[in-house]
């Protein structure tokens, strides 16, 4: 028989054996509770779950691996923002509007300014630009390799398309067909394709504040062609109207423009509304791409998340500036590219 002290233990080993084996069952489970965590991640970013790979061909297997490698930045990207979302993505596209001199009267620093952008507004014959010029600018865009784009406006040559107007909206639709159709045969003509659509001066401003200004120019850029992509002003009517007519839109923002905390542009009329001190206007470049934030007239730094940044080649030493904002944002560790080469 075995004594007490002995049968004491005896349990006390028993007791401890049980006591190893639950927590190596413990661990075991914890781990595998990591483990299909970890899976259920990767499947949200790679879009595949995990465990299949055997019923799969070797074109899909080198599909899941192809979408593997991509993943991280395709996370970066998610976490950086969608297109519409209020964070910075570095990618970013430069316009500038082009195109609107008019016979022997010269508007603008085109030849000069183009080396430096990645888009081309180009005039369409209303607020101003005629034919010979439409075509000029085209040809120059398309032998520097840069995107060209209509920017149609107010049949209003004499106040250069920057004065409100009262308008039907389907009057300004046919208005615009009419326009974008122009400048779409300029640019077979040069064997080139629109990529965008930029409306001008107070035709911009206003739908960006009225729907359905707004949405005659996503109808007439939609019936001109639905691949065409839309600028707009941040926030406004025209991001709304465009993603209900389904075209892809280019959230837009000013450089060497002053804003209002509800994100809209200071009117031309205003002192201050247009910004001429060059490193100011470069600051404010990198900041609005690298970081998502403009300040404005109040002082107040606020949200403003783009795709595209606009210069104009009629600002005093154009050329210069928009080469100094190009390279501000490289060094701030942008892409700079047409809107369709990533849009």
């Amino acid at each position: 028989m075995d004594s007490n002290s002995e049968r004491a233990q005896r349990a006390s080993h028993a007791n401890g054996v049980s006591r190893r084996s639950g927590e190596r069952e413990n661990v075991a489970a914890s781990s595998a509770s990591a483990k299909a965590a970890a899976d259920t991640a990767e499947a949200s970013i790679v879009g595949v779950p995990r465990g299949d790979a055997g019923n799969d061909s070797a074109s899909e297997r080198s599909e899941r691996a192809s979408r593997t490698e991509r993943a991280p930045q395709r996370e970066r990207e998610r976490l950086l923002g969608s297109p519409r979302g209020e964070a910075p993505r570095l990618k970013i596209d430069i316009n500038c509007d082009m195109g609107e001199s008019f016979g022997p009267w010269t508007m603008g620093a085109d030849v000069e300014v183009m080396p430096h952008i990645t888009s081309a507004n180009v005039a369409c014959g209303a607020h101003a630009g005629d034919p010979t010029v439409m075509r000029r600018t085209v040809r120059l865009a398309a032998a520097a390799g840069v995107a060209v784009g209509a920017h149609p406006g107010f049949a209003d040559l004499q106040g250069f398309g920057r004065r409100e107007m009262t308008v039907d909206p389907a009057e300004l639709e046919d208005s615009l067909i009419a326009q974008i159709g122009a400048l779409a045969a300029m640019a077979g003509a040069e064997g080139a394709v629109l990529q965008h659509v930029k409306a001008h001066g107070a035709l911009y401003n206003m739908a960006a504040r009225q729907r359905p200004l707004a949405d005659a120019i996503a109808r007439a850029i939609a019936a001109c062609g639905p691949s065409l992509i839309m600028f707009a002003l941040p926030g406004s009517q025209m991001i709304d109207a465009a993603d209900a007519a389904g075209l892809r839109v280019a959230a837009e923002g000013f450089a060497d423009r002053s804003y209002e905390d509800d994100g809209s542009l200071t009117p031309r009329r205003r002192a201050g509304a247009v910004i001429h001190d060059p490193d100011a206007v470069v600051t404010r470049a990198v900041r609005m791409v690298r970081d998502g934030v403009v300040l404005t007239t109040a002082g107040r730094e606020v949200p403003l998340r783009i795709d595209t940044i606009c210069v104009h080649g009629d600002t005093p030493g154009a050329a210069g500036l928009a080469r100094r904002i190009r390279e501000a944002l490289a060094d701030a560790g942008a892409s700079v590219q047409s809107l369709g080469a990533w849009l």
